[in-house]
């Protein structure tokens, strides 16, 4: 690796809005905590703030009793300079299944038409066809798109793979293409090969996301910025470090009086950051202190740090703590078997719950999730690798995967959705919202008020009863027993540490 005095300012993307909290308090950040610091953020002259998608659009409504809509178009308002960014999982919006195409079209256009700038679109196991309608509709509403590489290391992941995926993205006309490592074991010379190699052969900007859990993430970002990188994902610092991203103070002052010069006011990065130290203050009780440390095992057994914290639920709620190394061990070959997944979304909780299941019922695969079965069906996209023969029979048997499209194999939804509402929805937004969490939309439609009545106290209220029902229902559903007909994993994996990506 070479440095080059050739002058190449890089970009920041500050994540404080979005995954930084999401990487470290399960996304429990309030619009309100943002507010006051909005026209500051604007000032700074940063490429984008993520601040929307991921997991902010179920705990916006689920737990906090905020429009996540309302969240948006609150923020467009005060933010006028600066490019707002979501995070997109492709045909999976924002939700944890695939949706049917006349809701994936209706979501991306409210999503630009609200405010959304840019579009972060990945897929769990790097299915283009997944990605394919989301991006061409963005991009039909004159948003910029970053395809984005969902990163990860493995027998089946090469260099050539990853930059035939970018080829791809190009031909999908993306604009950007983003490398989005959510484990944060992306090492200094695999980032200095990935940047180069795409910089060259597919010749758009690149977008490094990263998270510090292994402790790796400034050393990556300076190698990144050796062979190119034209934007970096950063938290301002009270948000910073653990599994989330690399404080953007840190990362604007290393590079300054480099050629990689951000440009950016230390000062007023400062100012803004004196804010969320406030905000990380109110929230402390919520500070996942698994998320908060630097985990170097990640580089051993290369296991997510929001995915460790999953598991550690899981195994605590079954008084089988003592089980935690084996649960690893497991982890492992159950993702070899299942084809190499990236371990993001919804494929971090289908790979770690069944590794669980093996471990703790004494024999493996006597219980398979049902959403092990769909994945080995191809309905959430093809697997990087072929998955394991033995194991594709006792969750399917002769059932043949299918080999189109996910999306073509489900009816549309919208239309059924909104007869279902009736006068509960009060625009193609609540439609939306609905379709994604139908349960839980129907508890936010019946608590937010349009009378006199105090907002912010029944909001407090209400996600204070939310979040204690959620709890308790956790604490009684998570007895381990062979699922009853209909049982999703996702029970069983624990609702809080799906809110990592």
């Amino acid at each position: 690796m070479e440095a080059s005095s050739e002058k190449r300012p890089v970009k920041i993307t500050d994540t404080i809005l979005r995954d930084a909290h999401q990487s470290l308090m399960a996304t429990r950040m309030r619009t309100e905590d943002m507010v006051p610091v909005l026209e500051k953020l604007d000032e700074v002259g940063y490429f984008s703030l993520e601040m929307w998608g991921g997991a902010t659009f179920d705990v916006c409504m689920r737990y906090l009793n905020e429009d996540p809509w309302e969240r948006l178009r609150t923020i467009r308002k005060k933010i006028k300079k600066t490019n707002l960014q979501m995070l997109l999982r492709g045909q999976n919006l924002v939700g944890y299944r695939h949706y049917a195409d006349d809701v994936v079209i209706k979501f991306v256009e409210k999503a630009a038409e609200n405010g959304i700038d840019v579009f972060r679109i990945f897929d769990a196991v790097n299915d283009i066809r997944n990605m394919e309608l989301s991006i061409k509709i963005a991009k039909k509403a004159g948003k910029i798109v970053e395809g984005t590489i969902s990163y990860t290391v493995s027998p089946v992941h090469t260099l050539e793979q990853y930059i035939s995926l970018g080829k791809q993205l190009k031909d999908l006309n993306c604009d950007i293409i983003c490398i989005k490592d959510m484990a944060g074991f992306i090492s200094p010379i695999d980032a200095y090969n990935l940047v180069k190699g795409l910089k060259k052969e597919v010749g758009l900007p690149v977008h490094l996301h990263t998270h510090c859990s292994s402790g790796m993430a400034p050393m990556s970002y300076y190698a990144a910025c050796e062979a190119g990188v034209d934007i970096l994902d950063c938290a301002l610092s009270p948000f910073s470090w653990g599994t989330s991203q690399p404080p953007t103070e840190t990362i604007v002052g290393g590079l300054k009086g480099t050629p990689y010069d951000t440009g950016l006011d230390l000062k007023l990065l400062s100012e803004i950051a004196e804010h969320f130290k406030k905000v990380r203050e109110k929230y402390k009780n919520l500070l996942d202190p698994i998320a908060e440390r630097i985990d170097t095992n990640i580089l051993v057994h290369q296991i997510p740090g929001g995915m460790i914290s999953n598991l550690i639920s899981q195994l605590k709620e079954q008084n089988a703590l003592d089980k935690y190394q084996a649960v690893l061990e497991e982890t492992a070959v159950v993702r070899k078997e299942l084809g190499y997944p990236p371990l993001v979304t919804p494929t971090s909780q289908i790979v770690g719950t069944q590794a669980v299941f093996n471990v703790l019922t004494g024999e493996r695969y006597k219980i398979i999730s049902k959403e092990v079965k769909e994945y080995i069906r191809g309905y959430y996209g093809k697997s990087p690798a072929p998955v394991d023969e033995n194991v594709k029979k006792k969750a399917i048997g002769d059932e043949k995967p299918i080999t189109c499209r996910p999306g073509d194999m489900i009816k549309p939804e919208l239309d059924k959705a909104r007869a279902e509402l009736g006068d509960k929805a009060k625009s193609d937004e609540d439609v939306l919202s609905y379709t994604l969490f139908p349960q839980v939309a129907l508890k936010f439609f019946e608590t937010r008020t349009e009378d006199g009545t105090d907002k912010k106290l029944v909001a407090a209220i209400a996600a204070a009863v939310l979040e204690m029902k959620a709890r308790t229902k956790s604490k009684l559903s998570h007895r381990f027993k062979r699922p009853s007909k209909g049982y999703s994993a996702w029970a069983m994996a624990g609702r809080m540490a799906m809110m990592r990506h």
